[in-house]
């Protein structure tokens, strides 16, 4: 039997607003587009990363968030540019971990938790 191959993934996160969110993602870089379909659904990428993005009423930040581990080249660049994107969330500042990363959260309004880092330099 031969193994198969994983080669690629791509979270869906629920929003509130379909076309809020395409936009937030825009100010972050990602090329972001709607499903061409009846569906409110939407694409997010940037480099090798894809979101999916699905409008859902019952959507509560507060319940039914979600949190992505974005690996990156270097955290504190992501971090300036995303910090003065002008999104609405929040921002925690970049910090070492114990377990080697340089990392980063932003929350945003849809209450997805963005969790950015890259490796420490050796």
């Amino acid at each position: 039997m031969s193994e198969v191959a994983f080669t690629n993934v791509a979270p869906v996160v629920p929003v509130r607003n379909l076309d809020a969110a395409l936009d937030r993602y825009r100010r972050l870089g990602f090329a972001a587009h709607a499903y061409e379909g009846p569906n409110r659904y939407g694409f997010a990428e940037r480099g090798s990363v894809s979101l999916h993005l699905t409008e859902w009423a019952e959507h509560d930040p507060s319940r039914t968030g979600a949190v992505i581990y974005l690996y990156v080249s270097d955290a504190d660049a992501v971090y300036a540019e995303w910090k003065t994107s002008g999104v609405e969330g929040r921002f925690l500042e970049p910090a070492d971990t114990p377990y080697g990363l340089r990392e980063f959260t932003y929350v945003d309004a849809d209450g997805t938790a963005h969790r950015v880092g890259s490796a420490l330099a050796s």
